[in-house]
């Protein structure tokens, strides 16, 4: 089983650290330290894995089996932010655990992952402490020898300070010290992590290999192209690269059910089929067909476990709006019971997509389209001509289908027009999103008014969705002999709440029209 550690790290290098232990300065003096103890000298040996062509390295990511120190066993370090990574950690094992190497699999794909650098650490330690004895950071001088191991046998050497903040830490302590570590002479690192630099002085620099092959189209790698948009096909594709990647970036934390990431994922999916469909005089819809054909089978996967996220929060909160007197029954414990047993399946089912053949082919079919796009004529069009015609032609269905819902009567086909005008309303706005740096102010314009008419179209179904599980909640009560009371009562207030929207609908479309011009 893997657990998983915030890191908020700074490292450091400059004249100081050449002396050894000697170099590390004196940090009694910074303010909010009571003492520094000596936690003494530790050898740490660590082996870093990777593909033979540096994924991992490319996208950030490292990968190590170490040995020695308080946390021996197999770490994944993931990128959150400049200076803070999420690292998950696993016991020891001979082979990379299954729980780490699922984390990396958007990268790797089926690509074996081998000793690519071992480093050996002498880390002398010192921890920085409060009045009360509390840890406030880990300050550690580190003597580093780093052997390459993929060929070549290049060796390097150096030494560094790292300062680790404490577990729940306040960040703005480690520009304290780091005043403190300036006066001394010392300076950041200009390689963001141990493994960087290693690669970079026994070899080729972190990444490098991984976007050569990246341009060849054998994996995603985080640089875009070279020059700025300039045709209407540049734009669309620096689109789609940005979705791709965000798949790719997205599927470790869909893993660890990070908050919001199932959704995140499923709008770059859907973001994705919008520009196919938006853009289809650019891209050649017989080639992106069948990959939208693909996202929207991964969109479907994705919104399973979305929509209960959806449905328990919106359930949850309007029985915390009832008074209690309306409350018959074990209603909550009810409520937690389903929400808990779809989640779970859902669970199991998404984590088996995400290992399974199909959603690696389609990773693999996104690669192959932005490396080598299928692009029509139009592509090479001005953009401002090219892609304002395809969001307006969007803009008009949108139109379209909201006259015909306000010309409905209230009931199911009024519910139906009314989401495929949200469906429609959602792809106008990808549409607009992709167009702006092409477009400018009336991109922005159509954008900001498709966003909040989806919104109100989104309660609407909404209030659908939660009918429908309200029915079978109040089945399975009935049927263990429970009051399906307070079902009916919630039911009602979400027939209010739709209709509300419906009344709405004509004034907000109204505001639509005149805040969109394409």
């Amino acid at each position: 089983m893997a657990d998983t550690k915030r890191e908020i790290e700074r490292k450091y290098e400059g004249p100081a650290t050449e002396h050894g232990a000697d170099g590390l300065p004196d940090l009694g003096g910074v303010p909010g330290v009571a003492a520094v103890v000596d936690q003494g000298v530790t050898e740490l040996d660590a082996t870093y894995y990777d593909t033979r062509d540096q994924r991992l390295a490319a996208a950030s990511l490292t990968l190590r089996r170490r040995t020695g120190g308080a946390d021996a066993g197999w770490h994944l370090k993931l990128p959150v932010s400049d200076g803070v990574r999420d690292e998950i950690r696993a016991p020891l094992s001979d082979t990379v655990p299954r729980a780490l190497s699922g984390l990396v699999r958007s990268r790797v794909r089926d690509t074996e992952l081998i000793p690519l650098v071992r480093l050996l650490s002498a880390r002398d330690v010192r921890h920085l402490v409060d009045g009360s004895g509390a840890l406030l950071a880990e300050v550690s001088l580190d003597r580093v020898r780093a052997e390459r191991l993929d060929g070549g046998g290049g060796t390097a050497a150096w030494t560094e300070i790292e300062v680790e903040l404490a577990d729940g830490g306040d960040p703005a302590f480690l520009d304290t010290v780091e005043k403190r570590l300036r006066k001394a002479g010392l300076h950041r690192s200009a390689a963001p992590s141990k493994l960087a630099k290693a690669l970079a002085e026994t070899g080729e620099p972190a990444g490098k290999r991984g976007r050569k092959r990246a341009q060849k189209g054998g994996h995603p790698s985080k640089p875009g192209p070279a020059t700025d948009p300039v045709t209407a096909g540049d734009h669309v594709l620096a689109h789609l690269r940005a979705q791709r990647d965000a798949i790719v970036e997205l599927d470790p934390d869909v893993r660890r059910d990070v908050p919001d990431s199932v959704h995140s994922m499923r709008v770059a999916t859907r973001r994705l089929r919008g520009t196919f469909g938006s853009y289809a005089r650019i891209l050649d819809p017989a080639v992106t067909g069948p990959i939208g054909d693909e996202l929207k089978w991964l969109a479907g996967e994705l919104g399973v476990d979305r929509d209960r996220e959806v449905l328990t929060e919106r359930l949850t909160q309007a029985l915390g709006e009832l008074p209690r007197t309306l409350v018959v029954g074990p209603v909550r414990a009810r409520l937690r019971t389903w929400a808990h047993a779809r989640h779970g399946g859902s669970r199991r089912r998404l984590l088996a997509v995400l290992d399974g053949k199909r959603y690696l082919a389609l990773l693999s079919a996104l690669d192959a389209l932005v490396t080598d796009p299928p692009l029509l004529r139009a592509a090479a069009g001005d953009p401002e001509r090219v892609i304002a015609k395809a969001v307006r032609k969007d803009f008009a269905k949108v139109s379209d289908l909201v006259a015909q819902a306000l010309d409905g009567e209230p009931g199911t086909d009024r519910d139906v027009a009314l989401h495929e005008a949200r469906k429609k309303a959602k792809r106008t706005r990808y549409a607009a999103e992709t167009a702006l740096p092409a477009l400018g102010a009336p991109a922005a314009g159509l954008t900001k008014a498709m966003k909040a008419l989806q919104g109100l179209l989104g309660d609407h179904q909404d209030s659908v969705m939660t009918r429908e599980a309200l029915r079978e909640l109040a089945a399975l009560a009935h049927a263990a002999g429970e009051s399906s009371f307070t079902y009916g009562v919630l039911y009602g207030r979400e027939e209010q709440r739709a209709a509300a929207v419906e009344a709405a609908l004509p004034e907000a479309w109204r505001a639509t029209l005149e805040q969109a011009s394409v």
